[in-house]
């Protein structure tokens, strides 16, 4: 009986219409091991598939073709079978079976909705916060002085959050008078020291002001004239340790 029982599984799984799954089956459960060995990411094609558009969005794509191809896998191998215990012959064996082939998609999309549903909490859209994201912004100092070794500033986020950053001053920019309450750009982040390099910012052009702040006026010994958005747009400064715009008084690299 076990052998008769295997027999007919094995004719199942490598016939049609269930070998097209069980060959995808295959495919997954070799993506999924090189991931635990860590040689590739589970969200490696999340780049190159869209899954929006069949509404199996919200997760990463090789979640939504493993649920796909598991679910369609295992509704077409039971329709291999009632087909193949059926008495149909020829051309209606032939139907019965892409109908099988049919079904199994139809249902496996409509079950992998369902089952994703709950997963797509666990891979938000957003990306992680970064401090990178404060570069460009206005902060607000909170120590008596900003040098190239001491300075804190207080910034806030786009979602209205408010952090205490550190800040610091290019060592060869002139003096630039920040006290407490000045107003300075975070122009560049320094990876190593863990700071921020600030440059003295005319409160007049903060974008926080309100939409009637005007928009002339260089920052004192800051980067050139203009709203922070045409900052912002100008192209980042690279190199060992630094990311960002580049210093005051000099053309971004």
């Amino acid at each position: 009986m076990t052998d008769i029982f295997e027999s007919e599984f094995f004719d199942a799984a490598l016939g049609f219409p269930a070998a097209l799954f069980t060959a995808a089956l295959v495919v997954v459960i070799c993506f999924w091991l090189l991931v635990l060995f860590g040689v590739s990411e589970h969200d490696s094609f999340d780049g190159d598939v869209n899954t929006d558009v069949a509404g199996l969005g919200g997760v990463p794509v090789s979640v939504t073709v493993s649920v796909v191809t598991v679910v369609a896998w295992c509704l077409s191998l039971t329709g291999s079978v009632l087909v193949g215990r059926s008495a149909a012959e020829g051309t209606l064996r032939q139907g019965l079976q892409a109908a099988v082939l049919v079904v199994a998609l139809l249902l496996a999309w409509a079950v992998a909705r369902v089952l994703l549903r709950p997963l797509r909490r666990l891979f938000p859209d957003d990306p992680e916060p970064s401090r990178l994201d404060f570069i460009g912004l206005t902060c607000t100092v909170r120590t008596s002085r900003v040098d190239q070794s001491f300075g804190q500033a207080e910034v806030t986020a786009s979602d209205g959050s408010v952090a205490l950053v550190q800040v610091r001053v290019d060592p060869h920019a002139a003096d630039t008078g920040l006290t407490a309450g000045s107003t300075a750009l975070l122009y560049a982040y320094d990876d190593d020291g863990e700071f921020f390099w600030a440059a003295p910012y005319d409160t007049e052009l903060d974008p926080r002001r309100g939409p009637d702040s005007g928009l002339g006026g260089p920052a004192i010994g800051g980067p050139p004239t203009g709203s922070l958005e045409s900052v912002r747009s100008r192209p980042p400064r690279t190199g060992p340790g630094r990311t960002g715009f580049g210093p005051p008084g000099t053309e971004p690299v």
